[in-house]
């Protein structure tokens, strides 16, 4: 075996790792393997055949180069973008030392440039009340609207909402089973009125496509696909008159920020969510300032400017 194809067959490894043994989302493992096989480029233009020779200079001379990229308007990734970058780096070297292949990881010490936080603007209850108050024309777009009230009803991501079985989903007790959210994590959460009455007649019509297994189904009876949502989610949010782009994100958005806006229950919001830390979670009190702050500046004589 050349050191080329040794250090190729390492990555296969802990690609299978990922998958078999810590249950690693395939979308995860996706971005971890882009991440790693553009190293791995990185490293052969750098002359450096084997992952032993890497240290943690080679390892912040990469996170620069691609740090200029983005300056440079190349290809270009972002600072969360470069910290997931760095953290596939981190796992693969800490994979690499549990089989004793390494002594220490480069890429430890390494940190990524920080990037400004961009803030989501959620859309507000009325926007939301507008689109999801519509008449299905057909079975498909009764599958659609009760993804949609899914989504904002329990805050979900769209592979958690792609991943979900018939089986998952209890009309009768109001929940619905995360079985494998972000980072591996499960977890139950509450389902609205709404939107178990939406899945309840798409669950009426679905038979017509599928039976068991996937909850929500294309015309050809397989599990839908993310993009498919994403497409489906654009066209219908176009169809009932919506000024700007929405996405399913945005809807999790919408989820999150009314949530903490009604109850100020922040560590609520992030079980709900699923989010592993509560520094995830406090972006929605950011964009609920700002929300404040624009009621101030409206209101308070102290702050309005000044006519000239």
């Amino acid at each position: 075996m050349t050191m080329h194809e040794q250090a190729e067959y390492q990555l296969q490894a802990f690609m299978e790792f990922l998958r078999v043994q810590q249950r690693v989302s395939e979308h995860t493992i996706d971005a971890y393997a882009r991440d790693l096989n553009r190293f791995a480029q990185y490293c052969r233009q750098q002359r450096v055949t084997q992952w032993n020779e890497v240290d943690q200079h080679r390892v912040r001379a990469y996170v620069a180069q691609r740090h200029r990229e983005k300056k440079a308007g190349g290809d270009a990734l972002s600072g969360k973008s470069l910290q997931r970058m760095l953290s596939a780096i981190r796992s693969f070297y800490d994979f690499l030392i549990r089989r004793h292949q390494f002594q220490q990881n480069p890429a430890r010490e390494v940190r990524a440039p920080k990037s400004g936080r961009s803030l989501p603007r959620p859309l507000d209850v009325d926007e939301m009340a507008g689109l999801l108050t519509a008449e299905c024309a057909n079975e498909l777009e009764t599958r659609d609207l009760a993804m949609w009230e899914l989504f904002y009803s329990s805050g979900l991501r769209l592979s958690e909402l792609t991943a979900l079985d018939c089986s998952d989903v209890d009309i009768a007790a109001g929940q619905v089973f995360i079985r494998s959210g972000k980072g591996g994590r499960s977890r139950y959460v509450p389902v609205g009125v709404k939107a178990c009455e939406a899945v309840g007649v798409w669950l009426g019509v679905r038979a017509g496509f599928a039976e068991g297994g996937a909850l929500f189904v294309s015309r050809q009876g397989k599990r839908i696909t993310q993009r498919s949502i994403q497409l489906r989610l654009a066209q219908w949010a176009h169809k009932q008159g919506a000024v700007e782009r929405v996405h399913p994100h945005k809807l999790r958005h919408s989820f999150a920020s009314h949530m903490l806006e009604a109850s100020s229950d922040l560590r609520a919001v992030q079980e709900l969510l699923g989010h592993a830390n509560i520094s995830t979670t406090q972006i929605y009190t950011h964009l609920d300032f700002q929300r404040l702050a624009a009621v101030y500046d409206q209101a308070h004589p102290r702050a309005k400017k000044l006519k000239d």
